[in-house]
C-alpha cells in the first residue's frame, strides 16, 4: 500500500497515469487520467469534453508539432464501459466493444495484443490502458518493450474484482524522470482514497510536479445509477 500523494511527490515525472478503484463510501467507480509532458509538442495540450468522453486538443494549434501521439482520445464510454488509455489504443478497444462480438473483459484484451508499445524511440512509451465495467469492477494493462529493445513485446494484464472500498489501483508510464526515462515496471500500485470526486480531483492535481503536469481528467460513476460525474483540470486554462 502506497501514499498516492507522496508517491506523485517523489517521482517528478511519472508521464501519464491511470487511477481506478472505488470510492471510500463503496458508491462509486473512481476513476482518473492524467498527462504531463516535457517538450514542447507535449506540454501545448488540454482535455475537452466529448459526448462519450474526452479528448487532448492543442492549446495553441500553432505549436503543434506532430499530433501523432499526443491528440487522442483518453476517455471513451461504450454502453456500461468505460475506457481510459495514454494513447489511439482507446479507439481500437472501443472499436471491438462496439462490435458486439465479444463482453468487456474479452474485447479489452483481444484488442490490446494488436497494440504493442509507442513509437517514440528511444523511449518507446508504454500504453497502459483500463476499462471499468458497469458493478465496478475493472482492468488494467501495460504494453512495453523488454528492457528498451525494440523487437521484443511485453502485455501484462491485471484484473481487479469486488474491490473494497477507498482502494484504488496506479499505473504511469514512467517509473522516474530520465533521459530516456525508465518504463514503469511490475504490478499496478495499490493506495487509499478518501472522501468526494472533489478531494480525489485535489489529491491528484496538488501532487503532479507543477513544471511537468499538463491535464487531469477524474471521474466517479454511481455503481446504482450509472451516473457519471467528472472533473477536467487544465494548467492552459488555468485551472
Amino acid at each position: 500500500m502506497i501514499d498516492l500523494a507522496q508517491e506523485l511527490q517523489q517521482n517528478t515525472y511519472p508521464g501519464r497515469g491511470i487511477v481506478i478503484g472505488k470510492s471510500e463510501d463503496g458508491r462509486h467507480a473512481a476513476i482518473g487520467y492524467f498527462i504531463m509532458g516535457r517538450s514542447e509538442n507535449s506540454l501545448n495540450r488540454v482535455f475537452v469534453k466529448e459526448p462519450d468522453g474526452i479528448r487532448t486538443e492543442a492549446h495553441d494549434p500553432a505549436k503543434l508539432s506532430d499530433p501523432s501521439l499526443v491528440i487522442y482520445h483518453p476517455v471513451r464510454r461504450v454502453g456500461d464501459v468505460t475506457i481510459v488509455t495514454n494513447g489511439d489504443q482507446t479507439d481500437t478497444i472501443a472499436n471491438l466493444l462496439q462490435s458486439g462480438s465479444h463482453g468487456a473483459a474479452t474485447a479489452f484484451e483481444r484488442a490490446l495484443r494488436t497494440r504493442t508499445f509507442e513509437p517514440d524511440p528511444p523511449i518507446l512509451t508504454p500504453r497502459i490502458s483500463g476499462i471499468v465495467e458497469k458493478n465496478g469492477d475493472y482492468r488494467l494493462s501495460i504494453l512495453k518493450s523488454a528492457d528498451g529493445d525494440a523487437s521484443s513485446a511485453q502485455r501484462f494484464f491485471f484484473e481487479y474484482t469486488d474491490e473494497k472500498p477507498g482502494i484504488v489501483h496506479f499505473i504511469h508510464t514512467y517509473a522516474a524522470d530520465g533521459n530516456p526515462p525508465a518504463s514503469f515496471a511490475g504490478e499496478p500500485k495499490t493506495a487509499r482514497i478518501s472522501g468526494c470526486i472533489n478531494c480525489f480531483t485535489k489529491l491528484l492535481w496538488e501532487n503532479l510536479n507543477a513544471q511537468r503536469k499538463i491535464s487531469l481528467y477524474t471521474c466517479f460513476i454511481d455503481l446504482e445509477t450509472g451516473e457519471a460525474e467528472e472533473r477536467i483540470l487544465n494548467r492552459h486554462l488555468g485551472d
